[in-house]
């Protein structure tokens, strides 16, 4: 009998617990007074770190474990609730309407809102005194992050939507449907200044790929305590945060009143810019009297008014909650986007739950190394049953059902058949693309894959050469650990030489986590005399034909080399590469012609004689041999990375870049005649962001010949020069007007570069020029070595997407030596 009882006893027990443990759903529907849904309002339980969102319908959903709950409801322009609920051994519904806020105006009323409105200004003085409190209040934190994306077409153009565009759309008769949708959950952990690390546990992506994406927490870090706020992707340029600590500068304040919400007194703040189509939000932000700190904002931006890309307007809303002794942290952030393109409107908005915060965590030694974002190797796995039990946020039925369609066509997709047809579809060779771009034919797997470079590259004319051939094609294979190997023969005529040239170029990558890779080249080819790049086959081909204008100079080669490279540690990449070359001078052998030039006509190919006949034969070097070695060491400064399951990503550093190089040619070895040494520093950094002020980017170099006993013209350091009306900017140690060869140097040398792009700021204040979203450029370039005058220029420019148009003027020494416009439209 004793055993009985104790039996049951346990029994009982262990039933009570497992009662006690498990979880159960609390979800409802939240409306306004009219019974319509509110969408995204933030939903949390008081005093934890536990949240949600209700959904586009209005719906929400917790797991919670028996207990009763204080549940806060929050959304602007409504009055937060906090209800009791109750939740014991079963599923809770719980609806809740939310009332209208109600902002009472004090007794002094700003009748002028052009006039200061004192109440404001000394409520928002208050607030910015708080800033740098606010910003450093917390070291560091780690919470759980999940992000939901949806983007679609509200209409389309009925002359566009043929059957194929809209079953590829997936869109109604009317053009509406989800064309993109997205969820993520990740691990987040901060620490001042900026560190951060993101660990991403699970990620889902159906549709089409979208135009600009905030998949990734740190995308969604909106902090309006920084001065200035960035919205990647929409603008170049930052815009003035509200709080900022010249926000006096930019914005005008007027209270619209204030309310008490469970104790706390809130002041609604109405945002006014001091000037139109300035970087400024418009909207309002609410602050907790007292306190003096946000809590919530209500802002957006427009294309008209703040030059925005891509999307018309953009609405930013933000609810901090109270988590721990006194700290607030966001509880959620949404985006919200309209915009049109070709007549196809389209919206979405992306929003950010914040979980499970952990305040002033202690990390280990080397925790913040530079990898920024992890990508779990199952991330992309995980199936509907984890996403029903991870989710904070529920789908509503429109997008599960999207989900559940692409999910059974991810499954059709994996068929044979399928795959097959897409092959067939995507290996189509189409002319016009082929001519600029090139051509790839992709296995099945897309494991292999055939580039044939494109026909702009494959047909050319030089003086040396004539017309000739130029065929070649890169095969490319991945392996299952995503390894890879890539093998680039070539082939090369010249028809008026007729000489014959093969070559090939083999690169394996045995380490994508580490940039590790092999790499070797052999064969015999045509070179540029400029190591470092003139003008493209194209470019030279078009200037020789059209305008008598042969500016590349060519030798021929017979090589061979072997390299090597790898990441040492974060931030240190090392390169070591030895070459063998026989190395001979070519000359000219033709002088056809498409229009025949008055005032040009074909120069000497020996650079050094531009005064010679096209026919000259005076020597630049005798053939020669050269055995070489070189290595560089490339330095990133705090290198940030995000690891994917199929290696690497590196971003740009937010410090200069250094390289070391040296350069020693062996005499003696296989009959090798170059001796010397060479040694340069590259210190180097783009896109240095200036806030409102667009950004900046320079390069400086210095080197020298340590010794030059044997030293031929291909060996000297050579410059990214640049001779006819084109030019490539994407560069930023290039010249504009430098000539090839001209310059180049066999002693000591230092050039430099310096560009800023004002990113608009100057030509948006001028109404007729402002819709064409122009960015304004500046830059100087600079050379100085020891065998000429000293080089500088100076250019402005306006930039557009791809299209550039720079305006400059060059000296040597102090005399003025070229001027003129340099244009670029996306081709090198």
């Amino acid at each position: 009998m004793k055993r009985f009882l104790l039996l049951t006893i346990i029994i009982f027990i262990a039933l009570s617990l497992k009662v006690s443990a498990q979880q159960f759903i609390l979800s409802g529907r939240i409306t306004d007074q009219k019974n319509n849904p509110i969408s995204f309002v933030a939903v949390y339980i008081k005093n934890s770190t536990y949240g949600t969102t209700s959904n586009a319908d209005g719906v929400y959903q917790f797991k919670l474990m028996p207990g009763t709950y204080a549940i806060v409801y929050r959304y602007v322009g409504y009055q937060e609730r906090i209800e009791k609920v109750t939740i014991t051994n079963h599923n809770e519904q719980h609806n809740v309407q939310m009332e209208d806020e109600v902002f009472k105006l004090r007794e002094v009323v700003i009748k002028d809102k052009a006039s200061p409105d004192t109440a404001a200004i000394n409520i928002m003085r208050k607030v910015i005194a708080k800033r740098q409190y606010y910003l450093n209040e917390v070291k560091s934190y780690s919470c759980v992050v999940y992000i939901k994306g949806m983007q679609r077409l509200t209409s389309a153009p009925k002359s566009l939507l043929r059957e194929g565009v809209s079953k590829t759309l997936d869109l109604d008769t009317n053009g509406r449907g989800i064309i993109n949708q997205s969820e993520s959950l990740s691990d987040f952990t901060f620490a001042v200044p900026n560190k951060v690390k993101e660990v991403t546990i699970a990620s889902r992506i159906a549709g089409i790929a979208p135009t600009f994406s905030y998949s990734k927490a740190s995308d969604l870090q909106t902090n309006f305590y920084e001065n200035v706020f960035t919205i990647n992707g929409l603008s170049s340029r930052g815009f003035v945060s509200p709080v900022a600590a010249s926000a006096f500068t930019y914005y005008r304040f007027r209270l619209v009143g204030t309310t008490v919400e469970n104790g706390r007194t809130i002041d609604k703040i109405e945002l006014l810019p001091r000037s139109a189509h300035t970087r400024v939000f418009s909207g309002n932000i609410y602050i907790v009297e007292g306190d003096w700190r946000l809590y919530s904002v209500d802002l957006y931006l427009t294309k008209k008014d703040n030059n925005l890309n891509l999307v018309d307007t953009m609405a930013i809303s933000q609810q901090y909650v109270p988590i721990k002794d006194n700290i607030w942290k966001p509880a959620s952030v949404q985006y919200d986007y309209k915009g049109s393109v070709l007549g196809f409107n389209f919206e979405g908005y992306y929003i950010g739950i914040y979980n499970n915060y952990k305040f002033n965590i202690d990390t280990v030694p080397g925790y913040f190394n530079g990898e920024i974002l992890k990508i779990d190797s199952a991330a992309n796995l995980k199936k509907e049953d984890y996403w029903v039990t991870a989710r904070p946020v529920p789908l509503t039925q429109q997008e599960s059902r999207y989900f559940h369609k692409k999910d059974s066509l991810s499954v059709v997709k994996l068929t044979p058949a399928y795959l097959d047809s897409l092959q067939r579809s995507k290996n189509t060779l189409l002319v016009i693309p082929y001519t600029v771009f090139g051509f790839s034919f992709t296995s099945r797997d897309n494991k292999d894959s055939l580039y044939v470079y494109p026909f702009l590259q494959t047909l050319f004319y030089n003086t040396v050469e004539g017309y000739g051939l130029n065929l070649k094609v890169r095969y490319s294979k991945t392996f299952d650990d995503y390894r890879s190997v890539s093998i680039s023969p070539a082939l090369r005529y010249g028809f008026a030489d007729g000489q014959f040239n093969a070559n090939m170029h083999i690169k394996y990558n045995y380490d994508p986590f580490n940039s590790g890779n092999f790499f070797t080249d052999f064969g015999t080819d045509v070179l540029d005399l400029n190591n470092v790049g003139t003008r493209s086959i194209y470019f030279n081909t078009l200037s020789t034909l059209l305008s008598n204008n042969n500016y590349v100079k060519y030798y021929h080669s017979q090589f061979g080399d072997i390299g090597y490279q790898r990441e040492l540690t974060n931030g240190i990449l090392w390169t070591a590469n030895l070459s063998y070359a026989n190395r001979t001078q070519m000359f000219n052998n033709s002088y056809n012609h498409i229009f025949v030039s008055k005032t040009r006509r074909y120069t000497s190919n020996n650079p050094l004689a531009p005064d010679a006949p096209a026919d000259d034969r005076s020597q630049l070097f005798p053939q020669n041999q050269a055995l070489t070695f070189t290595t560089s060491f490339k330095i990133t400064f705090d290198q940030q990375y995000i690891t994917r399951p199929t290696g690497k990503v590196y971003l740009p550093s937010a410090y200069p870049v250094v390289t070391i190089n040296y350069r020693k040619a062996i005499p003696g070895v296989f009959g090798s005649d170059a001796n010397y040494d060479f040694t340069s520093v590259d210190v180097s950094q783009d896109h240095i962001t200036l806030g409102l002020f667009g950004y900046s980017s320079f390069k400086l170099t210095a080197g020298t010949f340590l010794t030059s006993k044997v030293l031929y013209f291909t060996d000297y350091n050579h410059f990214l020069g640049n001779q006819g009306t084109t030019f490539d900017p994407t560069y930023v140690g290039s010249f504009h007007f430098l000539p090839f060869y001209t310059y180049s140097a066999n002693s000591a040398f230092l050039e430099a570069h310096f560009q800023h792009n004002f990113s608009g700021v100057l030509l948006n204040k001028i109404p007729f020029m402002r819709q064409f979203k122009l960015e304004e450029i500046v830059g100087a370039n600079y050379l100085t070595e020891k065998n000429n005058q000293n080089y500088s220029e100076f250019y402005v420019g306006l930039q557009r997407l791809i299209f550039r148009v720079d305006y400059g003027v060059s000296y040597a020494g102090n005399k003025k030596y070229i001027q003129g416009f340099r244009i670029y439209y996306g081709l090198k």
